[in-house]
């Protein structure tokens, strides 16, 4: 065989491998939209026929409405203070050399390893130790702490790829420390610091095994009150808001990737 032949072989192999695993990996969703349509008051697939009727229940059962509610605000919190508290991080560790930079790194990074059940658990034995229960407060730092390695990622990647010529000529030019960044910097890094706030903010509004331990009745995220639900019905309800989350998230990360470069600012494409 050929080199050139055993090379296109290969190629082919592994776009096939890559295939198969997409497809592994598609096929759930694809299973839990086509329950969705369902007109059984059971979960049955394949469906028997098309209905819209769970989705209209999914919009307005009320503990969904509410729970959807709770998570928005704590999504719109968590992203935000992982935005600031990640970009600060970002900026340290790569503009700076100091001892202990290594460890600092680690330490950001462990929510990536750490399993979500262990870190939602710490939570709840932090905020039973200061007093505040299982308040908005707590839910939200939990979430701070799951997503801010994405966030530092976005953020990181972003100035590694920022040209320092642009920073210096502003120097050169008698700007100060403060206006290079705020006039220079900070406006370079908005795609990337907009899509570490996009992921962050999907990350924690599907975040479902930390904010079990976190949350009570009053402050349940939706991925809570779905698990309470379907503790206690098998009707297709749960798919048709299943199914409402993967269209949103598929949606927003198109747009994002569209409009915001998702692709180069996750550096997936070579710089």
């Amino acid at each position: 065989m050929s080199p050139r032949l055993a090379a296109r072989l290969g190629s082919g192999l592994f776009w096939a491998a890559v295939a198969l695993i997409l497809a592994y990996m598609t096929i759930p969703a694809l299973v839990v939209l086509m329950t969705s349509l369902s007109p059984s008051e059971l979960l049955e697939f394949p469906p028997s026929g098309l209905s819209l009727k769970w989705y209209a229940r999914a919009v307005s059962y009320p503990d969904f409405q509410a729970a959807f509610a709770n998570g928005l605000i704590v999504t719109a919190f968590a992203s935000t203070c992982a935005l600031a508290v990640g970009s600060a991080f970002a900026y340290l560790i790569d503009r700076y050399v100091f001892p202990g930079r290594a460890a600092l790194e680690a330490v950001l990074s462990s929510p990536l390893i750490v399993p979500h059940f262990t870190t939602g658990f710490g939570f709840l034995l932090l905020g039973a130790g200061l007093g505040i229960g299982r308040s908005y407060l707590l839910v939200i730092l939990a979430h701070v702490m799951l997503v801010l390695p994405f966030v530092i990622r976005s953020v990181y990647v972003s100035l590694r790829n920022l040209d320092p010529h642009l920073e210096r000529a502003a120097a050169n030019l008698g700007a100060s420390p403060w206006r290079v960044l705020s006039r220079v910097t900070l406006p370079l890094l908005l795609p990337g610091m907009a899509g570490g706030w996009l992921v962050a903010a999907i990350l924690s509004l599907t975040e479902f095994t930390a904010s079990l331990y976190v949350t009570a009745e009053r402050t349940q995220t939706l991925p809570v009150a779905m698990y309470t639900y379907i503790r206690e019905y098998t009707d297709p309800t749960i798919a048709a808001i299943a199914a409402l989350l993967i269209l949103g998230t598929t949606a927003l990360i198109f747009v994002a990737n569209r409009y915001l470069g998702l692709r180069r600012i996750l550096s997936i494409d070579a710089h």
